[in-house]
């Protein structure tokens, strides 16, 4: 902690600025706004859209089966895959924007959208 004294003020201003600004920019780059819909992806292409305004049950074909998708209550999620592993079950209610659940063996993806498009590391 004897390191503490080299600091000059000018040190403690350069610290004092980076934390304001990562305690600014961390709010505004993972801002998404409300989730409005559910994009349903079947072999990369748009099976359907769901509004989570209304709660309903769909079932998307894929090569292995059928998988179920459910939304209720402004949340959906997997609810069953004929996958092996059942990550993408296990994934539960999705509910913010940006949020997925991948059924990698089935072709089927599910992805909480929200007012404003959301980046992150597979947008990137």
């Amino acid at each position: 902690m004897h390191w503490f004294g080299l600091f000059k003020p000018g040190d403690w201003l350069i610290v004092a600025l980076g934390l304001a600004f990562c305690a600014t920019a961390f709010p505004l780059a993972w801002r998404a706004g409300v989730a409005e819909k559910a994009i349903v992806r079947r072999g990369g292409d748009v099976f359907s859209e769901l509004e989570l305004s209304r709660n309903r049950r769909i079932e998307v074909p894929g090569p292995l089966g059928i998988t179920t998708v459910v939304v209720d209550q402004r949340r959906v999620r997997v609810a069953a895959d004929p996958g092996l592993r059942q990550y993408c079950v296990r994934q539960g209610w999705l509910s913010r924007p940006g949020e997925i659940a991948i059924c990698a063996p089935n072709q089927v993806s599910v992805e909480v959208r929200g007012s404003k498009q959301t980046y992150d590391s597979l947008a990137y």
